[in-house]
């Protein structure tokens, strides 16, 4: 018995070292072309000093404090981790199979009260492949199907620990537009009917002038939504949850900036604004923040018969606050190739694109500032977190990938399905079997 006893406190003591997550280092990379991801240049010879899962220091070298595991970056681009906004990241392992896929929920009676935390995966390859890509924090949500509700986002880590979700219910995700329109009944006048009456639900919820916080809607109030539904909108009427809107069309865009002068509240974000740029300055003047697609430039649709690559410069250009988005929310993994497109367009006749240290502040410091956590995320300075990338190469240039990955102060392992499949196959001769074949 007790050796049964001490056998079965072993595998306990196991089990808890296993689950227990990976300490952070003190580390001090050194010699680095850094970047500290808030729109600036490069600084060169710089010193970045992670301690306690925190960035203590990032700059010049002459500034830095010692101590820390040394790491020369031998002249090596070192910059924040990148914050992928927009994604379906930890919500499907293969979308094709329905039953590894959460991305979306077509059979449901709920909408605004599906939470995208309850179903994240920290062991998904696509959190791994990611990862290996330099993105080290994520905005995550699930897609809308049977409403224009899609449901709450989550901010998350892709360190890989137990627990990845960092702020769950960060965000409610609504589609207006032609997505919109189809799944409110085949017309735009559908959908705003559909989003004016939930936002009048929500708001009667929460109180009003005139109406006690109290006050319930019953069912002879003509109630639309679910009451989890409504009581999920309560923090958005109210300004505590963002409102992501994924909108195209500028007439569409107007339509939801007027949203701002009935509902002041509402802390709105627009999604894709593919013509953005045609109502540049009204965006800029609610104030209101844009995750826009960085490379479209032919119309998919035709509310974005106006689409062009210089959206996202000229909305900058105009004073809107831009982050940009892979336009495909299960593979964002190219996010600095896009960013690095856009410097490219500044090079162009007639285009309008971004210097090098914006277009890398649009992946990193600019999107963790548009979903809550500015300052502390997509940046290298003293408080935020230890998310530090080595790269190969200069990171918005086509071809080059992260060397070295820290996720609050800890190294990643950069390993997953597709670095195994290279491994495993890229020295194989022509003329031979594939391995595992003659199984």
């Amino acid at each position: 018995m007790k050796r049964i006893a001490s056998c079965g406190l072993g595998a306990i003591a196991l089990c808890a070292a296993l689950i227990a997550p990976a300490m952070a280092q003190d580390v001090t990379i050194t010699n680095a072309r850094l970047v500290l991801g808030d729109g600036g240049a490069p600084i060169e010879g710089g010193t970045v000093v992670v301690r306690g899962g925190s960035v203590v220091y990032a700059g010049p070298a002459s500034g830095a404090p010692a101590g820390g595991t040394s790491i020369d970056a031998g002249g090596a681009w070192v910059t924040p981790g990148l914050f992928a906004t927009v994604t379906s990241l930890g919500l499907a392992d293969v979308s094709a199979v329905s039953e590894s896929n959460d991305i979306s929920a077509r059979g449901t009676p709920f909408s605004a009260a599906l939470d995208a935390s309850t179903a994240i995966n920290p062991a998904s390859q696509h959190i791994l492949v990611h990862r290996a890509a330099g993105i080290t924090r994520a905005a995550t949500t699930t897609m809308p199907s049977g409403s224009i509700f899609a449901g709450q986002g989550a901010i998350i880590d892709l360190d890989g620990d137990a627990n990845p979700v960092m702020q769950a219910r960060a965000f409610q995700m609504i589609n207006l537009g032609e997505g919109g329109a189809q799944r409110a009944g085949g017309s735009r006048v559908a959908a705003y009917a559909l989003l004016s009456a939930a936002l009048r639900e929500a708001q009667a919820l929460a109180g009003k002038s005139g109406i006690p916080q109290t006050t319930e809607i019953t069912k002879d109030d003509d109630v639309l939504l679910t009451r989890f539904d409504a009581e999920a909108l309560v923090p958005v009427v109210t300004g505590q949850q963002k409102l992501y809107v994924a909108v195209e069309r500028a007439a569409d865009i107007r339509a939801v900036l007027g949203l701002k002068s009935q509902y002041p509240r509402l802390d709105m974000v627009l999604v894709g604004a593919n013509e953005g740029w045609l109502v540049a300055d009204a965006i800029a003047a609610a104030g209101v923040p844009v995750i826009a697609d960085g490379l479209t430039d032919l119309p998919e649709s035709f509310e974005q018969l106006g689409a062009t690559q210089s959206n996202a410069g000229r909305l900058a250009r105009a004073g809107v606050k831009v982050a940009i988005n892979a336009s495909t929310m299960q593979d964002p993994r190219r996010l600095q190739q896009v960013a690095g497109n856009l410097v490219a367009l500044t090079r162009m006749p007639g285009a309008t694109g971004m210097d090098w240290g914006t277009a890398f502040a649009a992946i990193s410091s600019v999107p963790a500032e548009i979903s809550g956590m500015g300052g502390k995320a997509g940046v290298l300075k003293a408080g935020a977190l230890g998310d530090v990338v080595m790269w190969d190469g200069d990171p918005l240039e086509v071809g080059s990938v992260p060397t070295r990955v820290f996720i609050g102060g800890v190294e990643q392992n950069l390993e997953n399905h597709q670095t195994g499949l290279r491994d495993r196959y890229r020295d194989l001769d022509e003329s031979a079997r594939p391995k595992a074949y003659d199984w």
